[in-house]
């Protein structure tokens, strides 16, 4: 009986211990699997953005910049005709800012219907003084009369 027990034991023993050893297998087995799919994942973000860097490549923000100049042109193009469209030019020239700010606006008053037709060269000018009259930026100056008595006093 004795040797029954201490037998039954040592195989319960070694049984468990082969039960134990199965289950790190599967379990090891589960954790390479997860491992293989998220090296899987992160190869195809990588291909989708573009490298390991995580955003787009060069070349990929390149071309999007240049769709970008194309549909702002293509839209301009539209919504003004070639005298507007050169004296926009011009502006652009000397005032590369303010020029890029009546680009948004027209091209936003484009996509929203609020212009029909094409602006002449003449509706450009309206709407360029408007522009100006809005950003126009004015010019104070502040007298320190305090600081001119203290100094007139010395003399």
């Amino acid at each position: 009986m004795f040797y029954i027990s201490v037998h039954t034991n040592l195989r319960n023993h070694y049984c468990g211990s082969l039960h134990l050893k199965d289950e790190d297998k599967e379990k090891k087995m589960a954790d390479d699997d997860l491992e293989a799919i998220r090296a899987r994942r992160m190869a195809e973000l990588q291909n989708q953005y573009g490298g390991p860097g995580g955003g787009p490549s060069q070349e990929e923000a390149e071309q999007k910049q240049r769709q970008a100049v194309e549909m702002k042109n293509s839209i301009l193009s539209q919504v003004l005709d070639q005298s507007a469209r050169a004296r926009l030019n011009t502006i652009a020239v000397a005032k590369a800012d303010k020029a890029q700010m009546v680009e948004n606006m027209l091209i936003q008053m484009a996509r929203t219907g609020q212009i029909q037709q094409k602006l002449t060269e003449d509706q450009l000018i309206s709407l360029l003084s408007r522009v100006s009259e809005q950003t126009q930026k004015k010019t104070t100056v502040k007298f320190d009369r305090r600081r001119f008595q203290i100094d007139s006093d010395e003399d």
